[in-house]
């Protein structure tokens, strides 16, 4: 097979699936024929075939795929006028805490925010598929420990944790509570995942107030 068949085969099978495609799942459409290094440049090409489209090809963290870029978002838009619900504020702002100081414990992220984390808000994030349970602390009621997954950084389209912007600043802190709530957009009209959020337990803390970051080590 020459390389043009191969880059048709490739682009196809990754127009054509649903989910992120690793390198080793491209092989099979060779029988195992092109080595990784030969695919990888094979992906590397088609990427900048796709330079000047409208559609793009990444590299997250299950895999390989087609999306859209983010300046059309503001067409696509009209196909679909009717926004799925937003997460609140206080949602967004614990789910960076658990990416930039993971892996965390609920005690943890209530004293960054200065407020108490309600249950249901971990339940949210939880659902959604962009923060699991990885282990308990060697504490006293061995708390559980929260960090994001590869859904988390997938829907954020990123390939890694080190590719997250820093929130050194409120500016850029601001605008990572941005990239989250844009990330949720993706959702599905009517998704029963996304519910609103009782705020009763943040009544305590300073709504107005971003909470203080630095660096992404927990």
């Amino acid at each position: 097979m020459n390389t043009a068949d191969a880059k048709r085969v490739l682009e196809t099978a990754l127009i054509c699936s649903q989910q992120p495609l690793q390198v080793r799942d491209m092989r099979t459409l060779f029988n195992d024929e092109l080595g990784v290094d030969t695919i990888k440049q094979l992906l590397l090409d088609l990427q900048q075939e796709w330079t000047l489209r409208g559609v793009e090809l990444v590299c997250v963290a299950t895999g390989w795929r087609f999306q859209s870029r983010p300046e059309m978002r503001e067409y696509l838009d009209r196909l679909h006028p009717e926004k799925p619900p937003r997460y609140s504020r206080a949602t967004l702002e614990t789910l960076a805490i658990i990416a930039y100081r993971q892996p965390v414990t609920r005690g943890d992220m209530e004293d960054i925010r200065g407020v108490t984390i309600n249950s249901l808000l971990l339940k949210q994030l939880e659902d959604r598929g962009w923060i699991e349970v990885i282990g308990h602390r060697e504490a006293a009621g061995r708390p559980a420990l929260y960090a994001t997954t590869k859904h988390f950084l997938d829907d954020l389209g990123l390939e890694s944790l080190d590719q997250l912007p820093l929130m050194e600043t409120p500016a850029q802190q601001a605008g990572m509570l941005d990239m989250l709530g844009a990330a949720q957009e993706s959702l599905p009209i009517g998704a029963s995942d996304v519910v609103a959020e009782s705020e009763q337990s943040e009544s305590a803390g300073p709504s107005d107030e971003l909470f203080v970051l630095s660096g992404n080590q927990p």
